[in-house]
């Protein structure tokens, strides 16, 4: 008589850290997304990644850093708004997003209420974003009209892909883009001497 009970595979299986920390941070983007910053549980997080909690601290050592990471992402891909890119970003504003933009507009509007998560998000938004589009801008007070560019650009993408405005989601998308890169041009172009 056989035995057919399974023989268990004695080789330990191949662990893969890369995919384990992704899965994490897929996971964190779509709770923080959901629930922001103050209500998202690690639990949760683990539960969704398919992995034990503890891999989290492990991987990010806290939520704060966890989160942290997460905004990184969230923020890096981002439109430039030169002059030369305008018309391109113009139209990418006024199409529907991708799923990362969406749940980065989302994790900002939801983790707005901590005051811990605004800061983890206006320094990296600062450092990265807008300390990168800053640098690409010709003429005086370019750090300033860096930031009222991310700013027209935020609020395109609140009213049209959160509030679905209804004259930015039906609209003429190439009358739309024409008006869009013109306000973005008259913050991207350098003022004139004196001006």
């Amino acid at each position: 008589m056989t035995d057919t009970t399974a023989v268990s595979d004695p080789r330990p299986r191949k662990r893969d850290s890369a995919a384990t920390k992704r899965a994490i941070l897929d996971a964190a983007r779509e709770v923080f997304s959901r629930s922001g910053y103050d209500a998202a549980g690690m639990r949760e997080i683990a539960g969704l990644a398919g992995v034990d909690a503890r891999l989290i601290g492990r991987y990010f050592g806290s939520k704060e850093l966890l989160f942290t990471r997460v905004v990184a992402d969230a923020y890096s891909g981002h439109l430039m708004m030169t002059p030369e890119a305008n018309d391109e970003t113009a139209r990418a504003l006024l199409t529907d997003p991708t799923q990362a933009h969406r749940d980065g507009m989302l994790l900002t509007l939801r983790s707005a209420p901590s005051e811990r998560a605004v800061e983890i998000m206006r320094e990296s938004l600062e450092r990265n974003f807008q300390q990168e589009l800053a640098d690409a801008l010709e003429g005086q007070d370019a750090p300033a009209r860096a930031a009222l560019l991310i700013a027209i650009c935020s609020g395109v993408q609140f009213m049209r892909n959160v509030l679905q405005n209804s004259e930015l989601v039906d609209g003429d998308p190439e009358v739309l883009t024409a008006y869009l890169k013109k306000a973005l041009n008259a913050v991207a172009d350098a003022p004139e001497p004196g001006k």
